[in-house]
């Protein structure tokens, strides 16, 4: 993983309340050192920069949790002053389908060569660049993050639409550390509980394949609005 950390451009800035100060300090200024930037973009106003950040102090908290930030500065460039937004999120083309959201240009936020493992092949490739470009779907339920072999993350989430036919979706990422590449497989199951004995198989040790997600439900983005469910989130460290 690269080590540059970032460069927030707020040299001469003051946030706008002392809320927003507390807030920075306290979701990323503290931890300025342990993060790591994957891609980012400032507008040539300088009014607003996106960044995908890789935040390496998770790797010290509570197992699992998700190591991937977005943030959004937003600068008052005439009064110095300066607001953000942020998510942690579990996957990058997650925090990229975030930022887009939020007015950054998809090509603008891409993960350079080096940043991070590269898709291992094009159902990886197809299944992140529908991640990054699609509309707010679904919510973020749950997800387990899990760095050491095998690197595997695991992310739930459900649909927004009340008549949706697949209602909750898993997506599952696997690491190669030897080649330093990834892929990425979708699934679509239509209870909650049924992806939950899904989850408990795969961390449990048993090799389950994904259910195919149904064809009329292939938009699959994010809202960052954690509502944790039953699910347990994965094996300890």
């Amino acid at each position: 993983m690269p080590t540059s950390t970032p460069d927030f451009r707020l040299d001469g800035y003051e946030a706008v309340n002392d809320r927003v100060d507390e807030q920075f300090w306290q979701h990323i200024a503290s931890e300025h050192d342990m993060l790591t930037v994957l891609a980012e973009h400032h507008t040539s106003d300088d009014q607003h920069s996106f960044y995908v950040l890789h935040n390496g102090a998770v790797t010290w908290g509570i197992p699992g949790e998700p190591q991937i930030v977005a943030l959004h500065l937003k600068r008052h460039t005439v009064a110095r002053t300066f607001r953000f937004a942020h998510a942690e999120l579990p996957l990058p083309a997650m925090a990229q389908s975030w930022l887009i959201a939020r007015g950054c240009p998809e090509e603008k936020i891409l993960l350079p060569q080096g940043m991070g493992t590269l898709p291992a092949d094009d159902a990886t490739r197809a299944l992140e660049e529908r991640l990054r470009g699609d509309g707010n779907r679904f919510a973020l339920l749950t997800s387990y993050t899990h760095d050491s072999e095998p690197v595997q993350t695991t992310v739930l989430l459900r649909a927004l639409a009340e008549r949706a036919p697949v209602p909750f979706r898993v997506l599952l990422e696997e690491a190669d550390t030897n080649t330093f590449t990834h892929t990425l497989r979708e699934g679509g199951f239509a209870t909650l509980e049924a992806a939950t004995a899904w989850w408990e198989a795969h961390w449990g040790g048993q090799d389950i394949p994904l259910p195919a997600p149904a064809p009329s439900a292939r938009r699959t983005t994010l809202l960052a609005a954690p509502a944790r469910p039953t699910p347990p989130r994965g094996p300890s460290r």
